[in-house]
């Protein structure tokens, strides 16, 4: 390598840091007002002249936040039986956010479960219809989600699940798009492995858990963080199936205080914050295995 071409490469290296250090200040400048507005006096939320740093840092938007309404901290009911338990008696908000971390974790574990399985079966089994239904999910990745809506609103009424956070939890278990991923990342499971362990007397869930289980772990982080993020920001889903204040969401909750608190930004702001910070945790707990399996997902592609 010569003089100029070490050069170049060394500019190439320092603009491209340049740019990637501009995109994540611009990506993460939203994020940095909501909180910092969330912490600023309304006269300062209000003002003509920004404040990058607040000249003074209150609590009112979170003291508000967390007096506006009551409900109990959590809300048990068994699926199918009608049967309900309830916890002690909180702010509405903290009870929106409960809702929503127990929606999006039962969620991400569910449809992770569910797409593990599935996927490997349609990756390493061979079975009668197997090509046929593998291409039915692929279809259905593309159906919107306004088609099945009232169907899957009755059904849930039928099943007495309607304003439960359940309504919002078990449409998505089945999710298309996790099976197609976990699929690909079992096609690269060596058969000789498998078979090594059938010979060996292993049984078929054996094989599963201590096989291919390990080896697709990196696509079932990142679609952990895909149904994680995918259940919290569903909005509509959320909006269609929950009616009552105590079964809302952080989302629902929000929307509904900023319609209550239109121009009281600093309160609204407050839950913004309060609703991005289990999506930051949830990134930087599984940012490893996202990243790992985007990068497989890249090369088997």
């Amino acid at each position: 390598m010569n003089k100029s071409t070490s050069v170049r490469t060394k500019c190439y290296k320092i603009i491209s840091i340049a740019v990637i250090i501009l995109l994540a200040i611009a990506f993460a400048f939203p994020l940095y007002w909501i909180i910092t507005g969330s912490f600023k006096t309304a006269k300062a939320i209000n003002s003509t002249t920004p404040q990058w740093i607040p000249d003074e840092w209150v609590l009112d938007n979170y003291r508000k936040l967390f007096s506006k309404q009551t409900a109990p901290l959590w809300s048990l009911s068994i699926p199918f039986t009608g049967i309900t338990f309830a916890g002690p008696i909180v702010p509405a908000s903290i009870r929106w956010l409960m809702n929503t971390i127990f929606m999006a974790v039962m969620s991400m574990i569910l449809t992770c479960a569910t797409s593990a399985m599935a996927g490997y079966a349609l990756a390493k089994k061979r079975f009668i219809g197997r090509t046929v239904l593998f291409s039915l999910i692929v279809c259905a990745m593309a159906l919107p989600k306004q088609v099945i809506l009232i169907p899957l609103l009755r059904e849930m009424s039928a099943l007495n699940l309607y304003n439960t956070i359940w309504a919002v939890i078990f449409p998505i278990v089945g999710w298309p798009f996790g099976v197609f991923l976990i699929k690909q990342f079992a096609e690269g499971i060596p058969g000789e492995m498998m078979e090594a362990a059938r010979i060996d007397g292993a049984s078929e869930w054996k094989t599963f858990t201590n096989i291919a289980l390990p080896m697709i772990k990196p696509g079932i982080g990142a679609l952990a963080i895909f149904t994680f993020i995918n259940s919290w920001n569903d909005y509509f889903m959320q909006l269609i199936m929950l009616s009552s204040t105590e079964n809302a969401t952080i989302s629902l909750g929000i929307a509904r205080m900023q319609a209550e608190n239109s121009t009281d930004f600093g309160l609204i702001m407050a839950g913004a914050a309060l609703a991005a910070v289990p999506i930051i945790v949830v990134f930087l707990i599984f940012q490893k295995y996202f990243t790992k399996g985007i990068t497989m997902g890249a090369v088997k592609g």
